[in-house]
């Protein structure tokens, strides 16, 4: 019988690997200590259950007792969730981009005993194809060398290791202050100008070169940049890589029009998609169809969340890509399965024509519902009129084998969603239109993480399932759910539920400070309290995520800015001069940490005096609408009752209503304008404070 250890696992996708005939090991020190006790090669994959090509191959070698039974007798065989243990996944990545490969997963790592990497690739065939070689060839060679040709081995250690070990140069003096802005530009000029977003193919999201590219928009006035920025989100949203029948966003196309997704949906993609949505929603002048397209997409995306994505209070990590071992099964339609669905009506028939439903299909025999080509004749109302089509399809849909849930709750993941829920609701509820549920949502998966996954002396868990937790968390669950603390305090119409936001985000950041902060600046990945990792990341460097020092960056002038604690303001800056060099020399790689260096040098703290706390008066409502409509990132907002005291030190202090009305105050560094009470009177303030007025599109 095989010795494979991964029944105990909490990972599902580490669960899924628990019956194959492969001695698999979790990581942790039973394995290594084992592979130092044995001499043998440690073989270390790297994937996660929303993964198609780590689902190929499984079925194709971990599956296979001819393969299993070459891994079991040569290596020491270590399955790792990259989502579970995102530095793992970091640092062995690192020494594969070193060897000159471009990654992805799964990654296939060779290790010494001692766990450090000397060989590696991503997906191998069981046999040779496409030019890439069998595994079972790779793995006798690689073994074969181990045993004969240690010099050879150690060679490629050595020189993986030291890559391993360079930490970021040292600062690269002072940045200058429109770094963010010339770096934007740069970007901006990436952007496909027919199909949006990044040209070429495949097309990510790229959310952080998104909020980047927007934030240079508004500090430019480039209605034209502003264009690129929207027609990115309106081409995503009109797309295949968009689930039209049952919300939410897949993780990218494999084409440059949006139409052929990778259909795993992320938890991570979703919030950074909804947060987009909201800010661009808020934009004045935004034609009338966009922002409907905007609004519907918004109520499908949460309607999704909450049907397929909750895991108690809090969210479940992502969606797998195949059902009944096919990729994409469950998401695509024909003709025939949509008439029986819907009936042979002329309303299906349209239905048909408007989202691109045809015989020969868009892929692989069968049709990605989109809207990215409409017919000539279309009605053009197809987000109201095919409504009730939607939700039948949806229900029928809903009749098919489901693709795998991976239902593990990730403390950074939830505090994206957190964040991204807050600032959408509070973009509907000031335009009169209530999303309460949307708040609701926010703050249940915000109690769960910081009640459920944190211990008794306050250090937060990384992932939870089952009643489990994966321990200790991240520099990334800390920042994270900073910025949800953050965005909760700042959508709050309660000074005194504000006022404990910002206590929790101030505890996180003192957690942050005391388990992961590095010499000269920044956030190590990893906690000082694991022992098990060969080092502990230090990197700027955003992925599908922004980096935990991009979002610790932007928290931590937020926090200044809201409660005047100066050391939050020298935290973030240490951040970002601790990583100028890489800033300097990757902005596409380091856009978080520049949209932060954005907030720091263009930060406005927009302070609304109510005479009552939560007055809903139009006067009120108006001044909250202004502001929100500068759909600025580097906003700052507060909500206060008259009378309330500020520090000393703030430049709020003293500031209160103006005769009984609601009076807005904006403040950029140290200095506050006069009182607003006026929505009309905003630009005049800002053409005071900063010398220039919002961007119209």
């Amino acid at each position: 019988m095989t010795d494979n250890r991964l029944a105990d696992a909490t990972s599902p996708y580490l669960l899924q690997h628990k019956d194959n005939p492969v001695a698999w090991r979790p990581w942790g020190p039973e394995a290594l200590a084992e592979a130092r006790a044995t001499d043998k090669p440690i073989l270390l994959s790297v994937g996660y259950a929303a993964c198609h090509w780590c689902h190929v191959m499984a079925h194709e070698s971990f599956e296979d007792p001819q393969v299993a039974e070459v891994m079991n007798r040569l290596f020491v065989n270590i399955k790792v969730d990259r989502e579970e243990r995102p530095d793992i996944d970091q640092i062995y990545m690192s020494a594969l981009h070193a060897l000159g490969e471009q990654g992805g997963w799964p990654l296939t790592m060779f290790l010494t005993s001692e766990a450090e990497p000397f060989w590696g690739g991503t997906y191998f065939p069981k046999t040779a194809r496409w030019g890439r070689p069998g595994f079972i060839d790779v793995l006798e060679s690689i073994a074969g060398m181990y045993r004969t040709d240690r010099g050879r081995i150690d060679t490629n250690r050595k020189a993986l290791m030291e890559h391993l070990g360079k930490a970021p140069t040292a600062g690269a003096g002072q940045l200058p202050p429109d770094l963010p802005v010339t770096a934007g530009q740069r970007l901006a000029g990436l952007y496909d100008k027919t199909h949006g977003g990044i040209r070429g193919a495949p097309k990510f999201p790229q959310a952080c070169v998104s909020e980047l590219v927007w934030r240079t928009a508004l500090r430019t006035g480039s209605a034209d940049t502003l264009r690129t920025c929207l027609l990115t989100l309106e081409r995503m949203s009109n797309g295949g890589i968009y689930d039209h029948i049952g919300g939410g966003l897949a993780r990218y196309s494999v084409d440059e029009r949006w139409l052929v997704p990778h259909f795993e949906k992320m938890l991570y993609d979703n919030a950074q998609y909804i947060s987009h949505l909201a800010r661009a929603l808020a934009l004045p002048g935004l034609a009338p169809e966009i922002a409907e397209l905007f609004r519907t997409r918004l109520d499908e995306t949460v309607g999704w969340l909450e049907r397929e994505m909750m895991n108690g209070a809090a969210f479940a990590a992502s969606l797998d890509a195949d059902s009944e071992g096919e990729e994409g099964r469950f998401y695509v339609w024909t003709p025939d399965t949509v008439i029986e669905a819907l009936g042979e009506t002329v309303e299906c028939l349209l239905f048909c024509e408007a989202y691109d439903i045809t015989v020969p299909g868009n892929f692989e025999g069968a049709s990605i519902p989109n809207r990215l080509m409409p017919p000539e004749d279309d009605p053009g109302d197809a987000l109201a009129r095919f409504a009730e089509a939607r939700r039948t399809l949806l229900a029928a849909r809903e009749t098919r084998v489901r693709p795998a849930r991976d239902d593990k709750v990730l403390a950074d993941w939830n505090g994206l969603m957190i964040a991204a829920l807050a600032e959408a609701e509070y973009i509907f509820r000031i335009a009169g239109v209530s999303r309460e549920s949307w708040r609701r949502l926010a703050l249940g998966a915000y109690r769960f993480v910081m009640d459920e996954m944190r211990n008794e002396t306050g250090r937060m868990a990384h992932a939870w399932r089952d009643g489990r937790s994966t321990r200790p968390g991240f520099a990334s669950d800390l920042a994270a759910m900073m910025k949800a603390a953050i965005a909760l305090a700042e959508t709050s119409s309660s000074i005194s539920e504000a006022n404990r936001f910002l206590a929790d985000a101030g505890e996180l950041a003192s957690q942050l400070e005391q388990d992961f902060a590095a010499d000269g600046g920044g956030y190590h990945l990893t906690s000082r309290e694991a022992s098990d990792v060969i080092l502990r990341p230090f990197s700027p460097m955003d992925e599908a995520v922004p980096n935990a020092n991009g979002v610790a960056a932007e928290a931590l002038q937020r926090l200044w800015h809201l409660t005047g604690d100066a050391d939050a303001d020298a935290r973030s800056r240490a951040i970002v001069t601790r990583f100028g060099s890489e800033i300097v020399g990757n902005v596409f790689g380091t856009a978080s940490l520049l949209s932060a260096m954005d907030t720091g040098v263009n930060a406005l703290l927009a302070v609304l005096v109510v005479p009552v706390e939560g007055d809903t008066s139009n006067a009120s409502m108006a001044l909250r609408r202004a502001v929100a409509s500068l759909a600025d990132p580097a906003v700052i907002r507060l909500e206060v009752p008259a009378g309330h005291a500020f520090p000393d030190a703030h430049p709020m202090q003293g500031k209160t209503a103006k005769d009984g009305r609601p009076a807005l105050y904006l403040c950029r560094q140290g200095a506050c304008s006069a009182p607003v009470t006026d929505p009309a009177g905003v630009e005049a303030a800002l053409l005071q404070l900063i010398g220039r007025t919002p961007s119209a599109i």
